[in-house]
C-alpha cells in the first residue's frame, strides 16, 4: 500500500548526551525549526515532516530523532492504556508494520517497564483495530519501534525515525580500543572556535574520528549523507522529503575549501585504522595521518586548535604514561602562543599536568565516563581587510 503522511506540524524529539543539549539546540536553529524547548537529555522542536529527513541527515550532536506522538499524565495503568489509546497511530503505523515497544521509567509510580511496554503494545492495537477493522497484525512490514518514556509520572510517547544511532555515520567499520564517538568528536569541534581556514590538530587520534569529523564540519558535509535511517523505509512517508533533503545537502557541500587538518598518534595500529577511515569518508586527499609520540608534535601555521582526546589511563595506557603524554602536551602549547587546546579527559589532575589552569571547563561523558572538556582559549585571528581580501 502506497500512501503518505500530509502532516505539517509535527514535533520532534533529537535525544542529545549529557551536557550537549544546547548543541543540539543549536544545531536545530541552525537547521530553520525556531520553536524549539531544551530539556534534560532532549531538544523538541516542531516543524513539518521534511524534518524527519533533514533532522536525521544534518544533526552531527544528537543521538537519535524520534516522532513524538503525544505526551500526558500517567499514574495508573488506565491512564496509560487511555493516553496512548487516543494517539494517532494509525496515521503512521500501516497495517502490516512491525511496532515493538521499547520502555524506561524514572521517578514515576509506573516503574514495571515490562509491565508498561505491554499496556502500550496492547493500546497501540486497540486503535489500529478501529482503523483497519482487523483483529490481527503480521507485523512483518516495515519497522516502528515505538518507545514509552516516563518520567515524573507524565509518559511520552514516541516513534524512532533514526534506526541505528546518529554517531553511526557509516565511515568507520574498524575501531581502536577506546573509540571516541563521532557524535561527542564533532560536539568538541564545535565547542571549539575552529574555522575550516584554521589549522587543526589531534596528537592522540586514535581511529581518526576527530579529524574526519572536522573535515566533515569544514566542508559541510551532513554526518547522514552516507547511510539509510529507519524512517525511509516507512510507506506513510514520502519518499521525496529523503531525496528532496539529499539534494540539499549535496548542494550545499564546500569541498573545494583547502582543509589543514593532522592526526598523529604513537599506535601504528591506530593509524592503520584511522587510514582506513578517512578513506571510507572520502577525505583521504585531505587529511595527513603519521604515527609519532606527542613529544614530536609541531604543529604548522598560527591561531590553529588542537582537538584532542588524551588516553586515560583506564584502558589505554599507564597512568605513569597518561601523565607524562599530557605534560607533553602542556610543554607544546607553551611554544604556541596564537593557538587554542581542547582536550577531553576523565583526569581530575589534568590542569595540573597540563601546566595550566583551563580557561573554561565544561563537564560531558565520554559513554559512562564523567570527563571535562578543558578549553583554553588563544587569540582569534585577525580580521581580513578588504584590501587582504582584494590582494589574494
Amino acid at each position: 500500500m502506497e500512501w503518505t503522511n500530509e502532516v505539517d506540524n509535527i514535533q520532534l524529539i533529537a535525544t542529545a548526551p549529557m551536557g550537549l543539549e544546547a548543541i543540539v539546540a543549536r544545531e536545530v536553529r541552525d537547521l530553520g525549526y525556531d520553536d524549539v524547548m531544551v530539556e534534560n537529555g532532549k531538544v523538541t522542536f516542531r516543524a513539518d515532516v521534511s524534518a524527519i529527513a533533514r533532522a536525521n541527515l544534518w544533526l552531527r550532536t544528537s543521538d537519535r530523532v524520534l516522532l513524538k506522538l503525544g505526551e500526558f499524565p500517567a499514574k495508573t495503568f488506565d491512564e496509560l492504556f487511555e493516553g496512548t489509546k487516543a494517539l494517532p497511530w494509525p496515521d503512521w503505523i500501516p497495517e502490516d508494520a512491525e511496532f515493538p515497544v521499547e520502555g524506561r521509567s524514572h521517578k514515576s509510580q509506573l516503574s514495571s517497564v515490562p509491565a508498561c511496554q505491554g499496556i502500550v503494545k496492547k493500546a497501540v492495537v486497540e486503535k489500529m483495530k478501529l482503523r483497519y477493522g482487523t483483529e490481527w497484525f503480521p507485523e512483518n512490514g516495515p519497522r516502528y519501534v515505538i518507545e514509552v518514556a516516563l518520567l515524573n509520572d507524565v509518559a511520552t510517547l514516541t516513534i524512532d525515525t533514526t534506526g541505528a544511532g546518529l554517531h553511526k555515520r557509516g565511515y568507520r567499520k574498524l575501531v581502536t580500543e577506546a573509540p571516541l564517538k563521532e557524535t561527542m568528536a564533532a560536539a568538541m569541534v564545535l565547542l571549539s572556535r575552529w574555522r575550516p581556514e584554521r589549522p587543526l590538530v589531534d596528537p592522540f587520534c586514535g581511529s581518526g574520528t576527530i579529524p574526519i569529523e572536522a573535515a566533515m564540519i569544514g566542508w559541510n558535509i551532513a554526518p547522514g549523507l552516507r547511510r539509510e535511517f529507519a524512517a525511509e523505509a516507512w510507506p506513510t512517508l514520502d519518499r521525496g522529503i529523503w531525496e528532496r533533503a539529499r539534494d540539499e545537502a549535496y548542494d550545499l557541500l564546500r569541498d573545494d575549501m583547502p582543509l589543514d587538518i593532522v592526526g598523529s598518534d604513537i599506535d601504528p595500529a591506530a593509524i592503520e585504522v584511522a587510514q582506513a577511515a578517512v578513506k571510507k569518508a572520502g577525505l583521504a586527499g585531505e587529511l595527513r595521518l603519521h604515527q609519532a609520540p606527542v613529544a614530536k608534535l609541531w604543529p604548522d601555521g598560527d591561531y590553529g586548535c588542537i582537538v584532542t582526546n588524551p588516553p586515560y589511563g583506564e584502558r589505554i595506557g599507564t597512568k605513569d604514561e597518561v601523565e607524562k603524554a599530557i605534560r607533553q602536551l602542556g610543554g607544546i602549547f607553551d611554544k604556541l602562543p596564537t593557538w587554542s587546546a581542547f582536550a577531553l579527559s576523565p583526569n581530575k589532575q589534568y590542569e595540573h599536568y597540563f601546566g595550566r589552569a583551563a580557561d573554561k571547563k565544561r563537564k560531558l561523558f565520554n559513554g559512562r565516563i564523567e570527563c571535562n572538556l578543558y578549553m583554553y582559549h588563544g587569540p582569534l585571528p585577525p580580521r581580513k581587510t578588504e584590501r587582504d581580501a582584494s590582494d589574494e
